[in-house]
């Protein structure tokens, strides 16, 4: 399977646009966003898993990175409420299991570089907010490996960034509040991946937002995926 698997241009899903599909395995869907491969693939999607499912155990391959957007997720390892950050790195194994009230997640898999090996287990809900590059803007970061950055960015309503250019290109889950740019508005949902070199001018309105963004890791030739 090949989705949104051209990484040279721009993607955008909103929720009007979600079509879930069931998994292998019972009571878990998943909205896929993009794909390169079969059951086994580079993928980053949202998964919705019914109260009390689960998953069969596995071995992150590629690695695995995913935050908690609803609910609480659960492995052998422990729980991870709403706003919870992991990675687990390439070789790790867990077996997902959800409790009573299910959950929601955003997952990206087979996307580690073989030597980023630092496992993460953050809970954003306690974690510092550092001031971003303009009045309005607050960042918690989550990881960095190379060129790859990957945080939280808080916007405050009518907060405008400066244009700029996306070295490595950008990809955004707006998990608060409406995103905008000159290509158009993002409400809460809404996944966004620009591709290497290309521009624009976010900026908020009076609603503000919340996005989860991951810079410098779509540069040609530095794309790690799965042929499928």
């Amino acid at each position: 399977m090949r989705l949104n698997a051209n990484f040279s241009e721009r993607a955008v899903i909103r929720p009007d646009d979600y079509v879930w599909v069931s998994s292998p395995m019972p009571g878990v869907e998943r909205m896929m966003l993009d794909r390169v491969g079969d059951e086994v693939a580079r993928a980053t999607s949202l998964v919705r898993y019914q109260p009390g499912s689960t998953f069969s155990p596995h071995v992150h391959g590629g690695g695995e990175e995913f935050l908690v957007l609803e609910g609480e997720f659960g492995d052998e390892h422990g729980l991870y409420p709403a706003g919870t950050y992991v990675r687990n790195p390439i070789g790790t194994r867990h077996t997902p299991r959800v409790g009573d009230e299910g959950c929601t997640i955003f997952v990206k898999l087979h996307q580690f570089e073989k030597a980023d090996q630092q496992p993460v287990n953050l809970d954003t809900n306690e974690a510092e907010w550092l001031p971003g590059l303009v009045a309005g803007l607050t960042v918690m970061p989550l990881h960095e490996y190379g060129t790859e950055h990957v945080a939280l960015v808080k916007w405050a309503p009518n907060t405008e960034f400066q244009p700029h250019t996306h070295w490595g290109g950008e990809e955004i889950l707006v998990l608060e509040g409406r995103f905008h740019d000159e290509h158009g508005e993002y409400p809460t949902g809404s996944w966004i991946r620009n591709p290497d070199q290309s521009r624009h001018t976010p900026y908020t309105r009076d609603e503000g937002a919340l996005i989860y963004v991951k810079v410098g890791h779509l540069a040609p030739g530095s794309i790690i995926g799965i042929a499928g």
